[in-house]
């Protein structure tokens, strides 16, 4: 039999053979937890099942994720909201929309982009048309960009921006708001009627029609305050604690 060749010895310590593996776990978990971070963002599912606008979902997935809102929920302050005194949505929070993600693209054609499906677009970002499903109402609207249809689709701030500043946002620094305003985890495409209806509503006084979705619209909730150090009024805190014993 030919004799087999002996590889050569590598001359990498082995000290540095594990750093280098330990770079690229970590790379790696970095990766999956932003793959798996954006899609639960776009969708309220985890990657396995994610197309287009957020879902509503049962299973174990829901329930975990419904005890960890629980536990956000009973680590927040509660207490009663301040004066709406001060507040300006473009002054305090910046113009709509920024590229606070310096992607090329402005926030509102990004959320579009993302819950949106059939989408056209004009160059790399401008979302001309799309199909979406209103995670608010499970109804299905054609979107179409112009003056008179633009309208039918709007963007909501989970945490309205008016009540995000009652609750906390007045102590937040310039960019700290701007980030709140564009974070896609505070953003949902919806049917424009749900959105006039909500106004500057929280859980106490407004939630989605489609009630299969409202575990994932008061977790989004839940994730945003605690994310920017916001409290819950006494109220919004009792109507959260009630949708997340129904998940």
């Amino acid at each position: 039999m030919p004799s087999r060749r002996r590889r050569p010895r590598s001359t990498r310590t082995r000290s540095s053979r594990r750093s280098s593996r330990s770079t690229l776990t970590s790379l790696g978990v970095v990766v999956a937890v932003a793959i798996a971070g954006y899609v639960l963002h776009a969708t309220g599912v985890l990657p396995t099942d994610a197309e287009g606008a957020p879902q509503a979902t049962g299973g174990p997935d829901t329930s975990a994720r419904a005890a960890t809102a629980r536990q956000q929920l009973e680590a927040l302050p509660v207490k009663g909201k301040a004066p709406a005194t001060g507040y300006d949505r473009e002054g305090r929070f910046g113009t709509a929309w920024l590229d606070v993600d310096h992607n090329g693209c402005d926030t509102r054609n990004d959320v579009l982009a993302r819950d949106l499906t059939d989408t056209e677009r004009q160059g790399p970002c401008k979302v001309l048309r799309g199909t979406l499903v209103s995670p608010y109402t499970g109804e299905r609207v054609d979107f179409v960009r112009g003056n008179r249809t633009s309208t039918l689709v709007q963007i909501d701030h989970v945490v309205a921006l008016e009540n995000a500043w009652r609750t906390g946002a007045q102590q937040l620094s310039q960019t700290e708001r701007e980030a709140l305003a564009n974070d896609p985890t505070n953003l949902f495409a919806v049917d424009g009627h749900s959105n006039a209806q909500k106004r500057s509503g929280d859980a106490a006084t407004w939630l989605p029609a489609h009630t299969a979705f409202r575990c994932t619209y008061v977790e989004h909730q839940i994730a945003v305050k605690t994310t920017y150090r916001l409290w819950v009024a006494p109220a919004e805190h009792d109507a959260m604690a009630r949708v997340l014993d129904r998940c």
